[in-house]
């Protein structure tokens, strides 16, 4: 789960991470409101979405007044912010955060994440901060410091220290630096964060380390043990049909290709989608049912897809494990008769109670495409969502 910045910096500065004055505003009104409040020479009016590089797409700007920022947050609400992650479309700008300013002298990145190699977590320091860290991890890896984190003691204290002066701090911002780095990975190991994110962490005039920007998200899996984080999910950021899958405890991750995907397992989905795109397709969504699927879960799952409408073949590949065969045949009908079936389908089915299921299908009088194994249900969804 994603959450905002003005959100990532409330839970940071509950563990000690030194964040800058802030108010998050919904209204051009309460943006002036807040920057007179804040009472700074300037603030940052900045555009709260769930995406990087706001700043490139104009979603970061400087008011010298009160009045000036009212007039950017009047400009901005409502906008359709494009950035690198948000793809051409944009993402609508329906809230923002008016921070105080910030004497900067230096910008560095400081992040936080799990090394799945290492099957721990890893702080991570670069002393080149800013817009461009991605392009710098491309072309410079070796310019990113890492320590790992002791998930019991967190990141011990001769850690913090080399990354603080790998990001070239000296005296009392190198300790303010070894401090904050040790708070941002408790921070993470608290809440059971996937990803903690500051860029830029900056070191101000007097010699202050704050986190200018923060970017916080969590393992959905751990939700349960922080309401007060799951409270914090902002729908209208979230892909609607991942949030009704979510309901009926679907993954579903919506793509952009054309053929949709009903799969149970994981590796399954995974690999499901490989086969598609190795025979020249797109997949239109990831879709696992998983293995103790109910009827309803199934149903609901296919409605996601029919409703897709970019969809123009689906592929149902299920192998019956502890998932059953019938189960899922009886889903594909009941949604595909509820909704009408305005694509073509394509029927892969092994394993538990598979003959039951094919027979399922058989007598449904849908016009179904039957294949045989992976590589054949490929093959005939491609050419099926190309109208061969």
């Amino acid at each position: 789960m994603k959450i905002h910045e003005y959100q990532a910096k409330q839970v940071l500065s509950r563990f000690g991470v030194p964040v800058p004055r802030g108010f998050p505003v919904e209204t051009a009104a309460d943006a002036e409101r807040a920057a007179r409040e804040l009472g700074t020479p300037v603030v940052a009016v900045k555009a709260q979405i769930h995406a990087g590089g706001r700043g490139k797409g104009g979603g970061v700007k400087i008011a010298k007044s009160p009045a000036e920022a009212g007039a950017i947050a009047r400009s901005m609400l409502g906008m359709m912010l494009v950035t690198p992650q948000t793809g051409p479309g944009g993402q609508k700008v329906r809230r923002l955060l008016v921070e105080e300013g910030t004497d900067i002298r230096k910008e560095t990145y400081v992040g936080v994440v799990l090394d799945r190699s290492l099957g721990l977590p890893v702080a991570m320091a670069c002393a080149e901060g800013g817009m461009s860290i991605e392009e710098l991890a491309r072309e410079r890896p070796e310019a990113i410091l890492r320590e790992p984190v002791d998930p019991d003691r967190g990141l011990l204290p001769f850690r913090a220290r080399r990354l603080a002066a790998g990001l070239g701090l000296e005296g009392e911002s190198l300790r303010k630096g070894q401090k904050f780095l040790s708070a941002l990975c408790r921070a993470w190991l608290a809440t059971d964060a996937s990803l903690a994110e500051i860029n830029p962490l900056v070191v101000t005039g007097s010699g202050d380390v704050i986190a200018l920007d923060a970017k916080i998200n969590f393992d959905d899996n751990a939700l349960f043990r922080h309401p007060d984080i799951a409270e914090m999910r902002d729908p209208d950021e979230e892909n609607a049909a991942e949030l009704r899958a979510a309901k009926f405890d679907l993954s579903y991750v919506a793509l952009d290709g054309n053929i949709g995907c009903m799969v149970n397992g994981a590796g399954l989905a995974m690999s499901t989608m490989d086969i598609i795109k190795h025979h020249g397709g797109e997949p239109a969504n990831f879709l696992d049912v998983g293995g103790g699927a109910t009827l309803e879960k199934v149903t609901e799952g296919f409605r996601i897809i029919l409703e897709d409408p970019k969809v123009k073949a689906i592929l149902v590949n299920i192998f019956g494990g502890i998932m059953r065969c019938d189960v899922i045949a009886e889903g594909v009908v009941a949604a595909a008769r509820e909704l009408g079936l305005r694509v073509p389908l394509v029927v892969r089915l092994e394993g538990t109670n598979v003959e039951k299921g094919r027979a399922i299908l058989k007598g449904s009088g849908l016009d179904l495409i039957a294949a045989s194994d992976m590589t054949d249900a490929a093959s005939k969804v491609v050419a099926a969502a190309r109208g061969r």
